[in-house]
């Protein structure tokens, strides 16, 4: 298990996201975006603009997939 931060998934706070693989805190970080849209939270829309750009481009965004897995595999487990 790892956690990595809405913050270094290029979100704007520090809300933790644990999971087994990057793809879970990936999922994970995509579906705290969505909560924030939601309840109307500005800080976080420029994120879910993008995060919804890639899933919607997703060759495009592989290099952001490839930081944001290399990033995972680099941290310690808890």
């Amino acid at each position: 298990m790892k956690t990595m931060t809405c913050r270094q998934l290029g979100g704007p706070c520090d809300q933790p996201h644990r999971g087994e693989s990057a793809d879970d805190v990936i999922k994970a970080q995509d579906r705290h975006l969505k909560e924030a849209e939601k309840a109307g939270d500005a800080s976080h829309q420029e994120a879910r603009d993008e995060m919804k750009a890639r899933w919607r481009h997703p060759r495009k965004s592989m290099g952001w997939y490839r930081d944001a897995k290399s990033a995972f595999a680099a941290l310690p487990e808890e």
